[in-house]
């Protein structure tokens, strides 16, 4: 053979060497021939970081069981997960790390409105998904459309199914007290809508900060106004300051909270009171005793010592979401493939139904309403 005809062979032999190597270890960001990488932006710590830590481990039930059994198509998943502090900078710089530098195929269980906002710009750019995002407005749903797939159901969802249970109830006189924030007012707006449906108007308004204060404030305008119902979109801790001042002025309407709202912080802070307290719920009964999904779910946590609540479920059903929009993609794993999988996605899990096909960016339309108990527990 001459000279240049070798050399010529050896690098074009070189070459197929290495796309072979490339092609083994997967041909898009996040995926080797033997690991799955997704990624996750959320606030883990201080006390805003307990629900999405929650949601976190439940993610992590479901990946740690798929590796168990061999990962997803002979790949194991790993998750990297870092603190945005629910801070929109911290965030932004986190989603460019996971997806530039450290290339994940996926996102998951993001939290929060803004930092979801913030990260939506490199997730677009560089075709990566978001799955299960909690705590994100529905305005900023919209402006997701094509980069974010929400396993919850909406905010305007939960709260016509909330109207719709007061107004089957005869009440007609309905309180909405919310978050201070623009969130808030978000939510308040959406409440108006809702009851305009209905022919009614908002009875009474207030806001309250995140920490409470405005409470007496609120408490002071539902003992004026009497309201039959009022609902609250607020921290558990906000809530039942609320609640409490409003008792004591010795109004006693009926107490609704959004999902938000956390029973088990507002039955350590009132007691037997926060029996008055119903919830709506967007993810499924996770101690229900007769769908085997909540009945897996149980075991996994129980094995790995996760609390078992309505936080680490979402997580759960969320790597659910997630497990299953991989194994439908198959071997010929990419972003791209990824993307599609979700938007032609229909499944039913725990006794939801998730459906993403039609542009849909929010999978479910579930809401039940549970009652807190003194001890913190729900009932349906």
């Amino acid at each position: 053979m001459k000279a240049m005809d070798r050399r010529g062979f050896l690098a074009v032999a070189g070459a197929a060497c290495m796309a072979g190597r490339v092609q083994a270890q997967g041909a898009d960001a996040g995926v080797s021939r033997t690991e799955i990488l997704l990624g996750q932006s959320a606030v883990l710590s201080g006390q805003l970081g307990d629900a999405a830590l929650a949601a976190q481990a439940g993610a992590r039930l479901v990946f740690d069981d798929a590796n168990a059994g061999g990962g997803v198509a002979g790949r194991a998943l790993r998750l990297v997960s870092l603190d945005d502090e629910l801070n929109p900078d911290k965030a932004l710089a986190n989603y460019r790390s996971l997806v530039l530098e450290q290339r994940v195929l996926a996102c998951v269980c993001g939290t929060g409105a803004a930092p979801t906002m913030a990260g939506t710009g490199v997730l677009r750019e560089n075709g990566v998904p978001l799955i299960g995002a909690s705590a994100v407005t529905d305005s900023v749903r919209d402006k997701t459309r094509g980069v974010a797939y929400y396993v919850r159901a909406s905010s305007m969802r939960e709260l016509e199914a909330l109207v719709q249970h007061l107004v089957t109830l005869g009440m007609s006189r309905i309180a909405f007290i919310h978050l201070a924030t623009p969130g808030g007012e978000e939510i308040k707006g959406q409440m108006q809508q809702v009851l305009s449906a209905q022919q009614l108007q908002l009875h009474a308004a207030a806001g309250v900060g995140p920490d409470g204060a405005g409470a007496q404030d609120a408490a002071k305008l539902l003992a004026t106004s009497q309201p039959q119902a009022v609902v609250l979109f607020m921290s558990g801790a906000a809530a039942a300051a609320v609640m409490k001042a409003t008792w004591q002025l010795g109004a006693a309407p009926t107490f609704y909270g959004m999902s938000i709202v956390s029973g088990e912080t507002t039955a350590r802070l009132l007691g037997a009171q926060s029996r008055g307290l119903a919830v709506a719920q967007v993810t499924p009964y996770p101690w229900d005793g007769a769908d085997p999904d909540a009945l897996q779910f149980r075991r996994l946590a129980q094995a790995a010592k996760v609390p078992v609540n309505y936080h680490s479920y979402e997580g759960y059903l969320a790597g659910r979401v997630t497990v299953e929009a991989l194994q439908r993609a198959g071997r010929d794993l990419s972003r791209e493939r990824l993307h599609a999988v979700l938007r032609s996605m229909r499944m039913r899990v725990a006794g939801m139904d998730i459906d993403f096909t039609g542009n849909r960016h929010t999978g479910s339309r579930f809401v039940e309403l549970v009652q807190v108990k003194q001890d913190g527990r729900y009932v349906r």
